[in-house]
């Protein structure tokens, strides 16, 4: 069994950074991929961001391109999302996932195991 716990969301201007981290018990595997999704209020959880455990392969969704930064600590088996120039409409719960190959990381469906949810809230 794996258990994943995110850390790091809260309150934050228009331009700010956090930064979301995940970290992983359990049994894991080097050829997993970590995925980041977020949902808001209405709306269906969407990809934000991935990244392969082994190799650090990453991989982005377009409206996050550019400002988000996914990376990995393999020792700690934790993942992080720096997220910076964010915008109101970032405002979301952000859950990490974790999935077992790099086969279409942006589909949620193929993700095994998720977090919680930690909310990230950014103000206009």
């Amino acid at each position: 069994q794996v258990q994943l716990v995110e850390s790091g969301g809260g309150l934050v201007q228009a331009g700010g950074s956090l930064r979301l981290s995940c970290a992983a018990s359990g049994r894991t595997f080097n050829t997993w991929v970590m995925g980041w999704f977020r949902q808001a209020p209405g709306k269906e959880r969407e990809f934000v961001a991935a990244i392969r455990w082994s190799g650090g392969k990453t991989y982005y969704a377009d409206s996050v391109k550019g400002r988000f930064t996914i990376s990995r600590d393999n020792v700690e088996r934790t993942a992080f999302l720096r997220m910076n120039s964010l915008k109101p409409e970032d405002t979301a719960v952000y859950y990490c996932a974790l999935r077992n190959s790099d086969y279409d990381v942006a589909d949620r469906s193929g993700y095994n195991y998720w977090g919680q949810g930690t909310q990230v809230t950014v103000s206009s």
